[in-house]
């Protein structure tokens, strides 16, 4: 996909893929990788190795981030640290988020 189609609705039009996969890498930089995803149902995820940005496209539910679980809604952008487990819970049917994995393995350091 160009940098230039990478809107919403061409990659959610691309969701699942041929794979059944729920997520879609649309660019990457350096670093730097920009996915969407598109979970139906559930949320499968695991703890990944880089930080990572989520900037919600559409939809609401809960976020579990470690020990936390908050409300989320379309245009929240929210922050998980690399290694730690979280979660999208009871999101809505039309839920779609941007996921923006950067920097090293194991995350940046905060000093």
């Amino acid at each position: 996909m160009s940098k230039e189609n990478m809107t919403i609705s061409n990659t959610l039009r691309q969701l699942p893929t041929a794979a059944g996969e729920q997520f879609l890498k649309v660019f990457n930089h350096g670093s730097l990788e920009i996915e969407m995803y598109a979970p139906k149902g559930h949320d499968p995820q695991h703890p990944h190795d880089k930080d990572e940005v989520y900037i919600i496209a559409s939809g609401s539910g809960w976020f579990v981030n470690g020990k936390t679980r908050h409300p989320f809604e379309t245009g929240q952008v929210l922050f998980v640290a690399a290694g730690v487990e979280h979660r999208f819970e009871d999101f809505t049917e039309d839920f779609s988020t941007w996921v923006i994995f950067y920097g090293p393995e194991g995350g940046e350091s905060n000093e």
